[in-house]
């Protein structure tokens, strides 16, 4: 893979990580409680400590095995296709389950019981959502396959690694610089993001597992055709 076309294949992956309503939604009620800067700081430290050690953990077990991420390998091809299938169940699964307009989801009733958690508690529950999250994980593997196709020495990996992760984090690292900026005058966009990720967070989550669905799955058929 051409190095100039690693970046934008990293940021829609990171995008698709990013974009996850449960930790958008339990960070905006961390930074509006009691404490935002610590206990939001942390949750976000472990959001990307968690990134960067499943990727690190995906290259080691890439070069161990030599795995062939080459385009029209079977490797690649099988994961694109099983990742494009996993991305259009889960998007038009979030669509079906949409809730009636200004009916929050489901979801959104566990974060407040999430958040009087102690700390320790929830950060270890918000890293085991984000591994075991069926789209993250295809996520995280087309990451690594990205990076082990381009052919990278260890410390361009570590670089590529460093940048994903913060690709994969903006939308927990810009609310929380919000805040640290400060608070007060970013109180009430706060707010106003937590209702309209309650509102709207299925809609968001369907509509961009379809264009990764779609993206994933051309990628496989190109790889088929060149198989």
């Amino acid at each position: 893979m051409h190095h100039s076309t690693l970046w934008p294949e990293l940021l829609a992956y990171g995008s698709g990580i990013s974009l996850s309503p449960i930790h958008i939604g339990l960070l905006l009620l961390l930074l509006l409680g009691p404490n935002p800067l610590r206990r939001g700081g942390l949750f976000v430290l472990s959001w990307m400590a968690t990134i960067t050690l499943m990727v690190v953990l995906l290259l080691t077990v890439g070069h161990r095995l030599l795995l062939s991420m080459a385009k029209g390998s079977s490797h690649r091809t099988g994961l694109d296709l099983l990742a494009a299938g996993a991305l259009l169940a889960l998007g038009i699964k979030e669509l079906l389950n949409r809730g009636e307009e200004g009916n929050p989801p489901g979801w959104t009733r566990q974060l407040d019981r999430f958040c009087a958690m102690p700390l320790p508690l929830l950060l270890g529950i918000s890293s085991g959502l984000e591994v075991i999250s069926p789209d993250d994980l295809f996520l995280f593997a087309k990451t690594a396959s990205a990076l082990l196709a381009s052919g990278l020495n260890r410390l361009q990996e570590a670089l590529y690694t460093a940048g994903f992760t913060v690709a994969a984090s903006l939308a927990l690292l810009v609310p929380f610089l919000a805040v640290l900026i400060g608070r007060e005058q970013v109180l009430p966009w706060l707010e106003r993001s937590k209702q309209l990720l309650f509102n709207k967070g299925d809609l968001l989550v369907g509509g961009l597992s379809l264009v990764l669905a779609g993206y994933l799955g051309w990628q496989g058929i190109e790889g088929l055709q060149l198989g």
